[in-house]
């Protein structure tokens, strides 16, 4: 082994509780720890969750990017990591966060569920329910795009 190579840790007993499907992955909600909100959701690796786990901040695995996304890298909107939760078939976790900045969307918006369906008019429609709290274009810049 050459001085680089640094061996490989065994996973933590936790993390073998958890069910990741077949891409290595596991949905992740995240919520505000003080109002209950859902903010957003996520997916994460095993990476992601043990980075997580160990700095207490919330990082995920961007799947158009496929590399780990460190929420607020960008945006400066970093998630304060409180509580991690399990759900009861091992296959989806619930971070209770502390949302720095109060714009959890890349829409500028508190949350990602901003949209509610219109369910009243003849042909239904999604419609913004939730202010944009800051342009986009002003967080990341005027040549950002998001898939």
């Amino acid at each position: 082994m050459s001085p680089r190579q640094v061996p490989a840790q065994p996973a933590p007993a936790w993390l073998s509780e958890l069910r990741f499907d077949a891409q290595g992955l596991i949905p992740a909600i995240a919520q505000d720890a003080h109002t209950g909100t859902v903010l957003m959701m996520a997916w994460m690796n095993a990476e992601a969750v043990q980075e997580t786990v160990r700095t207490g901040r919330a990082v995920y695995f961007s799947r158009s990017r496929q590399r780990l996304w460190r929420k607020g890298e960008e945006s400066g909107h970093v998630q304060q990591v409180h509580d991690i939760r399990l759900d009861c078939d091992g296959d989806v976790l619930l971070l209770k966060i502390t949302q720095v900045g109060g714009i959890a969307c890349h829409t500028g918006r508190e949350r990602c569920f901003y949209r509610s369906l219109e369910r009243t008019r003849p042909d239904p429609a999604w419609v913004a329910q939730d202010p944009v709290l800051k342009d986009p274009q002003a967080i990341y810049g005027s040549g950002h795009t998001h898939p």
